[in-house]
């Protein structure tokens, strides 16, 4: 008794869903779809048309910790010029890993003017430090890539720790 009354439950929900399905789709109507002309970003070639356009211009675009001590300070800056006739604003900063924090003018920088990105990297880690940063802006080269690099050592008189990835690579090296 009970497997039938079961069954008619099942049979009674599937056809219920089924009937449900059908009927929806009946009451919807298909509309064509009516083409709108959409106006296109301008390209980055059409910017480099724009004489008076921003342009970015960094003193240096990679910094070199060279060897650094564990916990050491690891805060360099990045400065650049608008070299171009119109400001030049900045609309986002990343970087390649959490360890690497930039902090950038949010404000527009105007022609002739010069400003610095901030860039702090997390000291605590060791072994090389090989990031990136991406600077997106208006100007008419809208991405451009920063880089620092070094190597952090662990204090001296510490004792000497390795980092998981040397242990890694030691271990790959040994099996060579």
């Amino acid at each position: 008794m009970k497997k039938i009354t079961i069954l008619l439950t099942v049979a009674f929900f599937a056809v219920f869903t089924v009937s449900a399905q059908i009927s929806t789709a009946k009451n919807k109507e298909v509309k064509p779809v009516q083409k709108k002309e959409v106006k296109q970003a301008p390209a980055a070639t059409e910017k480099a048309d724009n004489p008076d356009a921003p342009t970015i211009k960094f003193e240096k675009t990679t910094h070199d910790y060279g060897t650094i001590e564990q916990h050491a300070n690891g805060n360099c800056e990045f400065k650049f010029t608008n070299e171009g006739k119109e400001p030049l604003i900045l609309t986002n900063v990343r970087s390649s890993c959490g360890c690497t924090v930039p902090t950038w003018p949010r404000e527009p920088i105007l022609p002739g003017q010069s400003k610095v990105i901030k860039v702090k990297y997390d000291t605590k880690r060791l072994g090389v430090i090989n990031k990136t940063i991406h600077v997106y802006s208006n100007a008419t080269t809208p991405s451009v890539t920063l880089r620092i690099k070094g190597k952090v050592v662990a204090k001296s008189g510490s004792p000497t720790s390795v980092n998981k990835t040397e242990e890694r690579n030691a271990k790959v090296n040994s099996k060579k």
